[in-house]
C-alpha cells in the first residue's frame, strides 16, 4: 500500500529479504538515530557489536579448517632432526680431493707410485734407491737435506702398511683445518726431527764403541714419523672427547711396539714424532680460528676448512 509524502515523491517498502538469501551474520548500521540490527535466525535481538563477533569467530573457525585440509601432511617430530645431520654427513670428505686438498692429493699419488716401483720393480733398481734414500747417519752426514726428503717419498712395508690409512685420513682432514704449506710443514717438522732424534744417539754409540760400525748404514725410510706427528697436531684441533680418543688409540699403538722391542729405535721415534705434533697445538690453533672465521685466508681456503 502507497502512502503519500510531504515532499509529493512516492516510495515503496522494500520486501523484506527471504530466510533462505538473507546473510544470518550480517551487521545493520548503526547509529544514534538507528533501529535495532536484526540479530541472528533463531536468536532474539541481539546487539549488533556480539553478532559482529560470532560472524568473526565463525569466518575464522572456517579458515582454520581450510588451511588444514589444504596443508602438506606433516612429519614426524624425529624425521626433521634426524634429516639435518645427515644432509651435512659428507663421506668423500674424508679422503684428499684434486682441489680441496691438493697436497695430500698429490703426496698420495707420489706416494703410490714408489710403492708400485718398489713392489714390481727390479729387486737390484729398488734396493740401490732405497739405499740411497736412507736417512742413515752416514747419509745425514753427507746430505741431510737430501735423504730427509727422499726417505719421505716411500712407504715402509708398501701400500698394505697401516699407516696408508693412516696418512689419507689425518693429512686430508689437518689439511682441511690449517691448509695445505702449514699441513706439510707439520709433516717434515715430525718426520726431520725424529728422524734426527733417533740418528744422533746412534752415531754417538757408534763413536762410544757401543754400536759396531755398520748401524751407520741401516735403512730408514718412510712415512711414519711425519703421520705420527700429523696424528699429534690433529687432535689438538678436535672436540675434547674426541682429541682424547685419538691419542689414546695411537698413543697405545706406538707403545705398544715400544714394549714389543722389535725396533726400538724406529718405535722411540713414533713417539717422540707424535709429541713433536702435540707441542704444536698453540701455534695450530691460532692458525685454524683465523682460517674459520677468514680474515687471513681467502674465502675458498675458509669455505674449505669448514
Amino acid at each position: 500500500m502507497k502512502r503519500p509524502v510531504t515532499s509529493g515523491a512516492e516510495t515503496t517498502t522494500p520486501a523484506a529479504p527471504s530466510a533462505s538469501t538473507a546473510d544470518p551474520y550480517a551487521v545493520r548500521a548503526t547509529g544514534p538515530g538507528a533501529a535495532p540490527a536484526a540479530g541472528l535466525d533463531g536468536i532474539p535481538r541481539q546487539r549488533p557489536l556480539a553478532v559482529e563477533r560470532v560472524y568473526v569467530a565463525v569466518a575464522s573457525a572456517e579458515s582454520a579448517t581450510a588451511a588444514a585440509e589444504n596443508a602438506p601432511p606433516a612429519t614426524t617430530g624425529s624425521a626433521r632432526p634426524l634429516l639435518t645431520p645427515l644432509r651435512r654427513v659428507r663421506p668423500w670428505r674424508l679422503f684428499p680431493t684434486p682441489t680441496g686438498t691438493s697436497f695430500t692429493f698429490g703426496y698420495a699419488v707420489v706416494l703410490a707410485v714408489t710403492s708400485l716401483i718398489a713392489e714390481y720393480g727390479d729387486p737390484d733398481l729398488v734396493d740401490r734407491v732405497l739405499q740411497g734414500s736412507s736417512t742413515d747417519v752416514a747419509h745425514l752426514a753427507q746430505s741431510p737435506v737430501r735423504v730427509l726428503v727422499a726417505s719421505a717419498l716411500w712407504i715402509a712395508g708398501g701400500l698394505t702398511s697401516a699407516y696408508v690409512i693412516a696418512f689419507l685420513l689425518v693429512l686430508t682432514a689437518l689439511e682441511r683445518r690449517i691448509g695445505g704449506w702449514r699441513t706439510a710443514g707439520v709433516f717434515l717438522l715430525g718426520h726431520g726431527l725424529a728422524t734426527l732424534a733417533t740418528e744422533i744417539p746412534v752415531g754417538l754409540s757408534v763413536l762410544a764403541g757401543h754400536l759396531p760400525e755398520s748401524s751407520l748404514h741401516r735403512y730408514d725410510y718412510g712415512i711414519s714419523f711425519g703421520v705420527a706427528a700429523s696424528v699429534g697436531a690433529l687432535a689438538g684441533l678436535l672436540s675434547p672427547w674426541l682429541r682424547w680418543t685419538v691419542l689414546a688409540v695411537f698413543g697405545w699403538m706406538v707403545v705398544g711396539d715400544l714394549i714389543a722391542f722389535t725396533d726400538p729405535m724406529t718405535n722411540w721415534g713414533h713417539v717422540m714424532a707424535l709429541a713433536i705434533g702435540v707441542a704444536t697445538w698453540p701455534l695450530l690453533r691460532r692458525v685454524s680460528s683465523r682460517t674459520t672465521t677468514g680474515t687471513r685466508e681467502t674465502p675458498r681456503t675458509a669455505r674449505a676448512c669448514r
